[in-house]
């Protein structure tokens, strides 16, 4: 696969099918259930929304927001960057209000594991990712 921009369609697309493609997420997704929205504003694209959900055996990153939505992080185009940049832990930019959260922080904790395996379907697709 040649070089998708961050945020793009493409970029959501490269995600998604690892996530579709991945049989230990799609096994996860039969005893975990979370629906999270992500909201970058100010994108080159304009403001960018994808989704995670997980739930029935089923999990998927794709455009748009979570049906049904447990949890939504929204953030600035300029925060997205330093985050996957790694200049601003998550965490970090948590604390001092660069993301917003709103829902149920509970379904994050129990889903754990799930993430633990999106964050490295992030790392291979950041290989093939394009920041500018």
């Amino acid at each position: 696969m040649s070089n998708v921009r961050y945020l793009s369609a493409e970029w959501i697309e490269a995600v998604g099918s690892r996530v579709a493609g991945s049989a230990e997420i799609q096994t996860l997704a039969k005893t975990h259930a979370v629906g999270i929205t992500q909201v970058v504003t100010g994108t080159p694209f304009g403001d960018v929304t994808y989704n995670f959900q997980v739930g029935n055996g089923r999990a998927t990153f794709t455009q748009g927001v979570a049906s049904p939505e447990d949890v939504r992080f929204s953030e600035s185009w300029e925060t997205a960057l330093a985050v996957n940049n790694d200049t601003m832990s998550p965490d970090e930019a948590i604390l001092l209000g660069h993301v917003t959260f709103t829902g149920d922080h509970t379904k994050l904790v129990a889903a754990g594991e799930v993430f633990a395996l999106l964050d490295s379907i992030f790392e291979e697709v950041r290989a093939l990712t394009t920041f500018a």
